[in-house]
C-alpha cells in the first residue's frame, strides 16, 4: 500500500469560547495524529472569545480530518488550508456558527477552485438573469463565509507567521 502524499496546511481557528480550547487541540491533536498545543490569544473581534493559528504537516487528507473533527462546534469559527502537492488538489474548510462548513478545492496559490459543472448549474439556475448568477457564483465561491470570517481575520493580521522553507518533505 502506497503511502499518502505528504503537505501542510494552516488551522486558523477564528474564535472560540474559552472553554473549549482545550477540547479544540485535543481534537485537532487526535485528528493528526499527534499532541499539539495552541497559542491562545483574545479575539478583539468578539468579547471573550480566543483566537488561534497553527501551521501543520501531516498526510494529504489530514485538512479533512481536523475539518471533521471540528464539525459540530457550533460556537467556533475556523478556517483549514491544506496545500497541494504533486498529486493531489489542494482545500479550504470555513466554518461559521451561521453558515455551517463550506468546503472548496484550491489551486497552488490558494485560490477557490470552482468545477465546470457548478458553473453549468449557477448557469443553468439563474437563466438570463445577471444578478441570480451574480448570488449563484458568490455561493460557489464561499463568499458568505469570507464575508462573515474577515473581521476575525483582520483581528489576527498582528501576528503574521511566514513559512521558512516551500517544501514538505
Amino acid at each position: 500500500m502506497a503511502s499518502k502524499p505528504q503537505t501542510r496546511g494552516v488551522l486558523f481557528v477564528h474564535s472560540s469560547p474559552r472553554a473549549l480550547a482545550p477540547h479544540i487541540e485535543w481534537a485537532v491533536g487526535r485528528a493528526l495524529g499527534r499532541g499539539i498545543h495552541l497559542d491562545w490569544r483574545s479575539q478583539p473581534a468578539q468579547r471573550g472569545s480566543l483566537r488561534a493559528e497553527y501551521f501543520w504537516q501531516g498526510s494529504y487528507g489530514a485538512g479533512s480530518a481536523m475539518a471533521s473533527a471540528l464539525h459540530g462546534w457550533g460556537d467556533v469559527r475556523y478556517e483549514i488550508t491544506e496545500d497541494p502537492t504533486q498529486f493531489t488538489d489542494g482545500s479550504r474548510w470555513m466554518h461559521t456558527p451561521d453558515l455551517g462548513v463550506f468546503h472548496a478545492q484550491t489551486d497552488t496559490a490558494g485560490n477557490v477552485v470552482v468545477g465546470e459543472n457548478v458553473l453549468r448549474a449557477a448557469m443553468d439556475g439563474a437563466g438570463m438573469n445577471p444578478v441570480e448568477l451574480h448570488r449563484e457564483l458568490r455561493l460557489a465561491l464561499g463568499q458568505e463565509w469570507d464575508d462573515e470570517l474577515e473581521p476575525f481575520r483582520y483581528a489576527s493580521d498582528e501576528n503574521p507567521v511566514v513559512w521558512i522553507h516551500s517544501s514538505v518533505g
